[in-house]
Formats: C-alpha cells, structure tokens, sequence
C-alpha cells in the first residue's frame, strides 16, 4: 500500500495533475482500490439551516450579502424541521446529515440551539456534519461534546489566489479553524472549487495544501463553480469535465484514504463524465435536488446512474438494513422518487 504522505510540493502535484489523462486515471484507479472496497460510492444528504445575508463577500457564493443574486433570507430553522429532513434523508437512504448556515461565524448564543440540533440528527442513527463559518476553540469543543462528528470548511483555492475570491477573512483563518477541529476530535471536511479563474499552478498549490495537513482531511469535496446570475463569477468559462476529473484523481492519488466527493455543480457533468470521475477515485456525492441554494442532479437520475454503473453505496435499504447493491437500491427507492420529491429543503430555499 502507498505510503501517506504530508510533504508534496507543489512540482510534484502539478506534475500528477497534468499528467497524460489515461496514466492519471489509471494511476488513480490503482491508488483507490488499495484504500476502499472496489465500487463504493458514499451517500450524503445537505441542507441549509440558515440561508442568506452572509456577511463574507465570497465571490462564488449567491448567500453573500454582496452578491445581488437575488436569493431571500430565511432565518435559522426550527428543530423540528431539521428533525423532519433528517428523517427524509434516512430514509431515502443518506448515511450522513449535513447542514449548512450562512454565517461568518456562530455566534456563542446560538450554540446551545446548535448541539441540541446535532444530538437530535445523531439519535436518528446519521453522522452528522456542520458548516458554520468560523469557530473559536471552544466552540468546536461544544460541537464535539454534543457528538458533531464532521465539521466542513472549505479552503476554496490556492493560497496565492484567495485574495481574489474573498476578502472578508484570510485563508489563515481558515487554515486556524480546521486547526481548532482538528483539536476538539472532529474530523474534517475541507475542499474546493473549480472554475473561478484560477490556474493550473493554484489547482496544484491548493491539492498540495490539503495534502500536507496531518492528517488529511477525512472527506474532500471538488465543487465545480455554479455560475448564478448577480455574482461577481457569473461569466466565468465552463469548466472542462476533463479538468475536473483531473482534480478527483490528483486528489485521489496523493490524498489515498479520503473520501474524495463529488459535489456543488456536479448537475453540469453528463452521466458519462460522473461515470469517469468514479473511474478517477470519487467515492462520495451529494444527494438531494438542491445543495443549500444552488441546483443539483435529481434523487432518481443518480439512483438510475448507480443501478446502470453497479455502483455499490452505503446507503441503507427502506427497512433500514444495510444494503450493498446499487440495483437493488434503485428498484427499492424508484417508486418514492418517481415524482421527484427534493428531499433538501426546496421549499425553504
């Protein structure tokens, strides 16, 4: 087995990333079945606790109060409606919970409100995961003793290119949050996107970046930009599939035991490139018709792409027994999304 390292340098990941595509893919591939089990996929389920008027001016971001999009704030949810959801995705088959708010940073009031929201999803039988901005110590010492088993916080790009995205915090303080996780016992959940401008040198410096934590984040999101009108980034070119499924295998290669997830923006992809980024490594994906604000692939289009890849998953079947079998998955949930039910909050978004 590859040894895991935490010293790349940026030569070497730019190297990798650019390699020929069908070596990359194939060095990928070989690195992935020496982590995980041949053909698993993991289901996650992500809904938006808090939407709107995020101070942060992230450039990518339609929840920014500096980004005309458009979007209506809604207030914090009620448990009971985050409860319902969770249940939702439970059922529907997600192994872990994810929930979002726009905020910079919790503030110390609200987190009696949020450790009570975590215990509640984790008695469901769901890991759990928050994104909430910036943290303190202590505040991610509450989450973990409420049982917060994930924490998501992107670092978005290269360290050389931040600046250009977002100017409203550092990418230290960044770096000082996933450090303050890290220490409380959380694990990490911490990626980026593609497609806001930046070149191959910050792709590289942005994967090398990650790899060098010690350890590794346990679960990687690559989010290709969702252009929404209002933002700064609305113009942007598409990103090249291609390109994209080069950044799931570089991440795959030097980053061996993470979850490498396909994430925001992943609608845009053909069945056929999904299929390829599986083949590059990605083993992790969101569910649900909506990622906090933006659009994604519908619950019975990934099911149907599952049951004709045999793409095994870790979702749980309707009596919630584990099941292995992507088919069997399918014809069991196929009747529940045959009206396109979006299990992510749509009408709250």
């Amino acid at each position: 087995m590859d040894e895991i390292r935490h010293d790349w340098t940026q030569r070497e990941v730019k190297e990798i990333l650019t390699a020929p595509f069908l070596e990359l893919i194939m060095r990928a591939q070989e690195t992935h079945r020496k982590y995980f089990p041949e053909g698993t996929v993991q289901v996650s389920s992500l809904i938006s606790i808090k939407t709107g008027s995020c101070p942060e001016d992230c450039k990518y971001c339609p929840q920014s109060v500096h980004n005309p999009t458009g979007l209506q704030p809604e207030r914090l949810l009620d448990l009971n409606t985050v409860l319902e959801k969770a249940k939702e995705a439970r059922d529907a088959g997600a192994t872990r919970f994810c929930m979002g708010a726009a905020w910079r940073d919790p503030r110390d009031r609200d987190m009696a409100y949020l450790t009570k929201m975590i215990r509640m999803v984790k008695a469901l039988g769901l890991e759990t995961c928050m994104t909430l901005g910036m943290l303190t110590e202590n505040q991610a010492r509450e989450l973990k003793e409420a049982g917060l088993d994930y924490y998501n916080h992107n670092l978005d790009t290269s360290p050389e290119y931040y600046g250009q995205i977002i100017t409203t915090r550092t990418f230290a303080d960044r770096l000082k949050t996933l450090e303050y996780v890290r220490k409380a016992g959380i694990k990490i959940c911490s990626g980026g996107i593609v497609g806001m401008g930046e070149s191959a040198d910050d792709r590289a410096s942005f994967l090398k970046t990650l790899a060098n934590l010690d350890p590794h984040p346990e679960s990687v999101p690559i989010n290709i930009l969702v252009k929404v009108k209002g933002l700064p980034l609305e113009n942007q070119p598409d990103v090249d599939p291609l390109d994209f499924i080069r950044m799931i295998a570089t991440a795959r290669i030097i980053m061996p035991a993470s979850y490498v997830r396909m994430s925001a923006g992943r609608k845009s992809l053909s069945a056929e490139a999904q299929a390829l980024a599986f083949l590059a490594g990605a083993n992790s994906v969101f569910y649900g018709c909506r990622l906090l604000t933006t659009p994604n692939a519908r619950e019975d289009a990934d099911f149907a792409l599952l049951r004709k890849l045999g793409v095994k998953t870790t979702l749980k079947g309707p009596e919630g027994t584990p099941e292995e079998d992507g088919r069997k998955i399918y014809d069991s949930l196929h009747d529940s999304f045959s009206d396109h039910k979006c299990y992510s909050l749509e009408k709250h978004l």
